[in-house]
């Protein structure tokens, strides 16, 4: 890693540090949501398995989110109160300073979500994977969250105040409801059939969920990851655009 995207990355964890009530929300909501839809609504819900079993994927994804709207703040905040210019200053180009703030997020992310699976196997959720599906489900996960995190950057800097940033990564929040996170797709009306199955999460969760549970995968990891790599490629671009745009 390019060492000003390094020494940026540890500054960004040091700003979360500094943060513990936004820090403890990122870590816990995700958790308490998936304890409500377990312990709230799992006894309605006919997943031909566990709920918890059929519910930790989709989590995990939501916790994603949760981090991955932080980083998004944490652009914006950056573009505001004027910190860029002095990196500029000192000939820090924009992909490294933003490459400070993924990689901050994948590592926050990757504590909240470790945090998600403590919880679920206190609970009862019980993975039965080999070494090999372990190692390639941690590595859909963390290419997840890089390329939400290069989204949510990107997002961070079209947005002009934090405020505004938190906004726009409402959709990242959302994105897990209507998609086979916490129920099955046949289970929701016709004409949401459609956009459940096609959008980027479902294949995503569906592959995770295979892995963990030793279950076949058919094609959905690679679906997964040619999406992951299109949301990355594309986020990359247009934050330096954006980055370029804003700091003219």
């Amino acid at each position: 890693m390019n060492p000003s995207a390094l020494a940026l990355a540890g500054r960004s964890v040091r700003i979360s540090r500094r943060q513990p009530d936004a820090l403890i929300t990122a870590l816990m909501l995700p958790v308490m949501l998936m304890l409500i839809f377990v312990y709230f609504f799992g006894g309605a819900i006919d997943t031909g398995t566990r709920y918890v079993t059929y519910v930790v994927p989709g989590a995990m994804l939501l916790c994603a989110g949760f981090g991955a709207a932080s980083t998004a703040v944490s652009v914006a905040d950056d573009m505001k109160n004027g910190v860029i210019d002095r990196f500029r200053s000192r000939d820090v180009g924009g992909i490294p300073i933003l490459a400070g703030h993924v990689t901050a997020s994948v590592l926050r992310n990757l504590v909240s979500t470790s945090l998600v699976l403590a919880v679920a196997l206190a609970i009862g959720f019980r993975p039965q994977a080999s070494a090999p599906a372990y190692l390639a489900a941690a590595g859909l996960l963390v290419t997840y969250i890089t390329a939400i995190s290069w989204l949510a950057a990107a997002l961070g800097l079209l947005a002009k105040s934090p405020e505004a940033a938190s906004g726009f990564t409402f959709l990242m929040m959302f994105l897990p409801y209507p998609s086979s996170a916490f129920v099955p797709i046949d289970t929701m009306p016709d004409w949401l059939h459609g956009f459940a199955n096609h959008q980027p999460l479902t294949p995503v969760i569906e592959s995770l969920r295979a892995l963990l549970l030793d279950q076949p995968a058919g094609n959905a990891p690679w679906l997964a990851l040619t999406w992951c790599a299109a949301i990355a490629a594309g986020s990359v671009a247009l934050a330096a655009t954006l980055f370029n745009r804003r700091t003219r």
